[in-house]
């Protein structure tokens, strides 16, 4: 298996890939050609096809494919010239070759999300996660392998685990220096801020919108979670799980993300500063790990719209 993380420029590649994208596009003298994204679980690079011809068989979005093509840099970013393409057939390919993975140990991550729960002085809030966490059997297994998002940010097998304890961790580490905060409150929504995710988005490998995804979303369908969790609980106060839902519907922090209400609490708003902090934090460290390792500087990001250096000195 030839990994995409491995390519260099000039390279011929011949081998299957995961399609994660396709489209027909026409250039500006009117010419059709393909453009590709094309994935591994190393990575994604972009690939053309310029030249459509029998060699350029059927195939469509998330398909395996065996492609023969060449490396070339644009701006750059490594790319494919695609000069062939097939269906590959069952079993020419792995799938586990091709599913992006955490590079930490799954179990131990989970036990520590389990461990944290435990850490609640709040019996309603902590009974609350446990129905959802440890009880509800699709989230708790779900929530192991699956991505926190389709691009950008831990969008791999296991990075929603990984996303959810690093914004844990990143509460956790500011609850003691400010004043008003309810410590169970910023961390029970920590847990919970991105857990529709695995209602939201697909299974791997195509790790895609769900109709609910696309029709509501994360962020509501969590809402929804916490009333219906909330409800199995004899005695669940209202206003606390009112001050939950609100740490949830407003962790995008402004409108323009996509955030239903803006965060109003000091446990809203930290919760809402630390997921993005942990979001942006990590697509700079995926922007460093891209292009050759080698090079003090691994190139223009079009997520920060700036070039970015690796510290060496």
């Amino acid at each position: 298996m030839k990994y995409i993380e491995d390519f260099k420029e000039d390279e011929r590649i011949v081998e299957h890939y995961l399609c994660k994208a396709k489209q027909s596009l026409k250039s500006k003298s009117g010419k059709a050609y393909l453009s590709l994204k094309l994935a591994d679980k190393t990575g994604t690079i972009d690939a053309k096809v310029w030249d459509m011809n029998n060699d350029i068989q059927a195939f469509e979005e998330n398909d395996f494919i065996k492609i023969d093509g060449v490396v070339t840099s644009f701006q750059n970013d490594l790319q494919l010239k695609v000069i062939k393409i097939r269906r590959s057939q069952d079993g020419e390919y792995q799938p586990m070759d091709y599913i992006p993975c955490t590079d930490k140990d799954i179990p131990a991550l989970y036990k520590q999300l389990t461990d944290i729960i435990a850490t609640f002085t709040n019996p309603h809030l902590r009974e609350l996660l446990e129905v959802l966490i440890v009880r509800d059997e699709y989230i708790s297994e779900t929530v192991k392998t699956h991505s926190a998002a389709k691009a950008n940010h831990h969008s791999y097998m296991g990075g929603l685990l990984e996303h959810m304890l690093s914004v844990v961790g990143l509460c956790e580490f500011l609850v003691p220096r400010y004043k008003y905060v309810n410590r169970d409150i910023l961390i029970a929504g920590a847990i919970l801020h991105d857990i529709a995710k695995v209602y939201e988005l697909s299974s791997f490998p195509s790790n895609d919108y769900t109709d609910d995804g696309q029709l509501l979303g994360h962020i509501v369908i969590g809402a929804e979670l916490v009333t219906k969790a909330a409800n199995t609980i004899p005695g669940f106060p209202p206003k606390l799980a009112t001050l939950l839902k609100h740490c949830i519907l407003s962790h995008h922090g402004e409108y323009e993300y996509g955030s239903p209400k803006l965060p109003q609490t000091m446990e809203a708003f930290i919760l809402s500063t630390a997921d993005n902090a942990d979001a942006k934090i990590k697509m700079f460290e995926e922007a460093l790990q891209s292009g050759n390792p080698q090079n003090t500087w691994a190139g223009y990001s079009r997520i920060f719209q700036r070039n970015v250096r690796r510290t060496t000195f």
